[in-house]
């Protein structure tokens, strides 16, 4: 199913207002929608040097998009019991400096660490080894202390990918081929370009020539951007944040990796940060997923995980409008062609909680236990969904309940009441 031709014309309008504005010597972007892409286009002659044609087909490097992987490495090797997301650093890497940052500060660059690595531009420069980018490091390069604001950090990602080579006793690169980028399908994302690639270019500021940029091999930095790919596979990737593949990461820990941790005070949830992901508040709809950059190239990906949109965006300059053109085109398809809601169909039979639906209170606030999605869903003064664990006992999904216990109550085979972080809650106003 495509788009709409005025939708299409909209949103091509878009793409070459970005091109011709910023100056770009290419871009290509695609749109994804219910799991399909639905939308590309491309403008610009220039992917090239010798005047090559941009298109969905065409490798880009998508810089820190590349971090989203490394990102989904770590949840497998926590939901693989291997690690856990508290844990410092220095557990993993023994002797480190910011040994004692955990893998969640890092993921979410709350750290305190400074943002680049010690020596030449590693973006720049031929990379180095992983003992040769530990050596130079130094607690005094913190910038700030831990969990007091987000800060970027690519030094981290460097740290995370050595973390999960170690854990899983291969390279970070052979664990981002099987572990996502075989389970999805992205045949034509790589760790160097395997033409049709573009090439990467800055445009002079005064002249308007184009300036070749470098492309090296990031060594121990390349968890935090050495990827290449195109729109086709990105918008199979963009597709998995809305319907993940439990081969890949669940839909627990994709829900886990989207929820904001760190922010920037000055901007709040617009420069908010989860686990692997930047999140954009787009009143009253959160987008996530990530920006690229890299010397000559710009990426983005974002989307919508209730309205099952996205968009991905490539371009091979150092500066222009193409990370922010991706949120920009999922607001005018949104727009144009307002999401329909999903047709309902009937629950299926619970396999445990059934006996729980109906009307509860705090007290004497009312609640409802009922069912969304084959979810049990606890709605009122008190709002979570509930995952079973054992038999009477239940997790808290999300909102102030997230991840506390509620428990069953039974006197011989009758329910008196449910428990939760200390919350008592009966079947009448006070239990009377």
């Amino acid at each position: 199913m495509s788009v709409r031709a005025d939708t299409a014309a909209a949103l091509y309008a878009e793409v070459a207002a970005a091109q011709g504005d910023t100056k770009l010597p290419s871009v290509n972007a695609g749109l994804v929608r219910d799991g399909a892409l639905v939308w590309t286009a491309a403008r610009g002659r220039f992917a090239t040097a010798d005047g090559g044609l941009p298109g969905s087909d065409v490798q880009y490097r998508i810089g820190s998009i590349t971090k989203t992987m490394t990102g989904i490495l770590i949840l497998q090797c926590r939901d693989d019991g291997l690690l856990s997301l508290n844990d410092a650093v220095g557990k993993h890497l023994p002797g480190i400096a910011f040994g004692d940052r955990t893998i969640r500060q890092l993921l979410a660059h709350s750290g305190g660490m400074n943002a680049e690595p010690e020596g030449p531009w590693w973006e720049r420069n031929p990379g180095v080894t992983f003992d040769e980018l530990t050596a130079a490091m130094d607690d005094s390069q913190a910038v700030g202390p831990v969990d007091r604001r987000h800060h970027y950090s690519n030094l981290g990602y460097g740290l995370l990918g050595e973390i999960v080579a170690r854990l899983r006793g291969t390279s970070w690169l052979e664990l981002t081929q099987e572990r996502i980028l075989d389970p999805l399908e992205m045949r034509r994302t790589s760790y160097f370009p395997e033409g049709p690639a573009a090439d990467g270019f800055s445009v002079h500021p005064f002249s308007g020539q184009l300036d070749p940029e470098p492309a090296y091999d990031s060594g121990a930095m390349a968890p935090a951007g050495q990827l290449w790919s195109t729109i086709e596979d990105l918008a199979r990737y963009a597709t998995f944040w809305i319907d993940p593949v439990p081969e890949v990461l669940s839909r627990e820990s994709v829900e886990e990796m989207a929820a904001s941790v760190a922010s920037d005070p000055r901007e709040g949830l617009n420069a908010s940060y989860g686990l692997g992901l930047r999140l954009i508040a787009d009143d009253p709809h959160l987008l996530i997923g990530h920006t690229g950059s890299m010397p000559g190239f710009l990426a983005g990906l974002f989307v919508d995980r209730v309205r099952r949109v996205g968009a991905v965006t490539l371009g091979n300059a150092t500066y222009g409008r193409v990370a922010s053109l991706a949120p920009d085109l999922v607001r005018i398809l949104t727009r144009y062609e307002p999401p329909i809601m999903q047709e309902w169909v009937p629950e299926p039979p619970l396999a445990q909680g059934a006996e729980l639906l109906g009307h509860w209170y705090w007290g004497n606030t009312p609640l409802t236990i009922s069912v969304c999605a084959g979810i049990l869903q606890l709605s009122g003064g008190l709002t979570t969904r509930l995952s079973p664990l054992a038999p009477d006992l239940y997790q808290g999904r999300d909102g102030y309940l997230s991840g506390e216990k509620l428990h069953v109550i039974r006197d011989g085979d009758t329910i008196t009441h449910l428990t939760v972080a200390t919350f008592v809650l009966t079947r009448t106003p006070y239990g009377s």
